[in-house]
Protein backbone atom coordinates (compact mmCIF):
# COMPACT_ATOMS: atom_id res chain seq x y z
CA UNK A 1 0.00 0.00 0.00
CA UNK A 2 1.13 3.49 -0.83
CA UNK A 3 1.10 6.74 1.45
CA UNK A 4 -1.77 9.02 0.87
CA UNK A 5 0.17 11.77 0.14
CA UNK A 6 -2.51 14.48 1.68
CA UNK A 7 -2.44 16.91 -0.30
CA UNK A 8 -2.47 20.40 2.39
CA UNK A 9 -0.81 20.82 5.36
CA UNK A 10 -3.60 20.37 8.24
CA UNK A 11 -2.47 23.69 10.07
CA UNK A 12 -2.15 26.19 7.80
CA UNK A 13 -3.66 24.43 4.61
CA UNK A 14 -0.56 25.01 2.87
CA UNK A 15 -0.81 23.05 -0.59
CA UNK A 16 2.00 20.24 -0.69
CA UNK A 17 1.87 18.90 -4.22
CA UNK A 18 3.66 14.96 -4.47
CA UNK A 19 6.91 16.42 -4.96
CA UNK A 20 6.41 19.24 -1.98
CA UNK A 21 10.10 19.10 -0.34
CA UNK A 22 8.86 20.89 2.77
CA UNK A 23 6.12 17.88 3.66
CA UNK A 24 6.46 16.75 6.50
CA UNK A 25 4.64 13.30 8.19
CA UNK A 26 4.25 11.41 11.13
CA UNK A 27 3.61 7.73 11.24
CA UNK A 28 0.01 7.68 11.09
CA UNK A 29 0.60 9.80 7.94
CA UNK A 30 -0.71 13.13 9.39
CA UNK A 31 0.74 15.60 6.84
CA UNK A 32 2.57 19.07 7.76
CA UNK A 33 4.65 22.02 6.79
CA UNK A 34 8.14 22.27 7.43
CA UNK A 35 6.97 26.05 8.58
CA UNK A 36 4.18 24.42 10.99
CA UNK A 37 6.66 21.47 11.92
CA UNK A 38 9.33 23.91 13.27
CA UNK A 39 7.60 27.03 14.24
CA UNK A 40 4.33 26.30 15.30
CA UNK A 41 4.38 22.25 16.40
CA UNK A 42 8.02 21.99 17.45
CA UNK A 43 8.13 18.46 16.36
CA UNK A 44 5.20 17.43 18.14
CA UNK A 45 2.56 15.79 16.18
CA UNK A 46 -0.75 17.59 17.17
CA UNK A 47 -2.88 14.41 16.53
CA UNK A 48 -0.66 11.36 18.07
CA UNK A 49 2.29 13.31 19.67
CA UNK A 50 4.50 11.71 17.21
CA UNK A 51 7.26 13.21 15.38
CA UNK A 52 8.17 14.09 11.66
CA UNK A 53 10.25 13.14 9.12
CA UNK A 54 10.36 14.36 5.54
CA UNK A 55 7.66 12.36 3.32
CA UNK A 56 8.86 10.45 1.03
CA UNK A 57 8.66 12.02 -3.14
CA UNK A 58 6.74 9.12 -5.18
CA UNK A 59 7.89 9.43 -8.65
CA UNK A 60 5.59 11.32 -11.43
CA UNK A 61 7.79 9.53 -14.20
CA UNK A 62 7.25 5.78 -14.27
CA UNK A 63 10.93 4.68 -13.68
CA UNK A 64 9.55 1.04 -13.19
CA UNK A 65 6.31 -0.77 -14.66
CA UNK A 66 3.19 0.55 -13.03
CA UNK A 67 4.75 2.63 -9.98
CA UNK A 68 4.58 6.38 -10.13
CA UNK A 69 2.16 9.32 -9.66
CA UNK A 70 -0.14 8.47 -12.24
CA UNK A 71 -0.41 4.38 -11.49
CA UNK A 72 -0.64 5.82 -8.08
CA UNK A 73 -2.32 9.24 -7.27
CA UNK A 74 -1.78 11.03 -4.46
CA UNK A 75 -5.19 12.09 -2.62
CA UNK A 76 -7.22 14.73 -3.38
CA UNK A 77 -9.12 14.87 0.11
CA UNK A 78 -7.87 17.99 2.20
CA UNK A 79 -7.53 17.18 6.01
CA UNK A 80 -7.72 19.79 8.41
CA UNK A 81 -6.72 19.53 12.02
CA UNK A 82 -9.66 18.43 14.65
CA UNK A 83 -8.25 20.52 18.05
CA UNK A 84 -8.46 24.33 18.34
CA UNK A 85 -5.04 26.90 18.25
CA UNK A 86 -5.34 26.57 22.36
CA UNK A 87 -5.60 23.11 22.40
CA UNK A 88 -2.69 22.21 19.70
CA UNK A 89 -0.57 24.72 21.99
CA UNK A 90 -1.34 23.31 25.28
CA UNK A 91 -0.45 19.80 23.57
CA UNK A 92 2.86 20.75 21.62
CA UNK A 93 3.62 22.35 25.07
CA UNK A 94 3.13 19.26 27.07
CA UNK A 95 5.44 17.00 24.87
CA UNK A 96 7.88 19.02 22.91
CA UNK A 97 10.80 18.49 25.55
CA UNK A 98 10.40 14.87 25.19
CA UNK A 99 12.43 13.45 22.97
CA UNK A 100 10.38 11.87 19.87
CA UNK A 101 11.66 8.44 20.44
CA UNK A 102 10.22 8.57 23.65
CA UNK A 103 7.11 9.59 23.50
Amino acid sequence: MALQLRPNCEYCDKDLPPAAVEARICSYECTFCADCVETKLQNVCPNCGGGFSPRPIRPSREWRVGVCTAKHPPSDKRVHLKYSADEVAAHVARLKDVPAAER
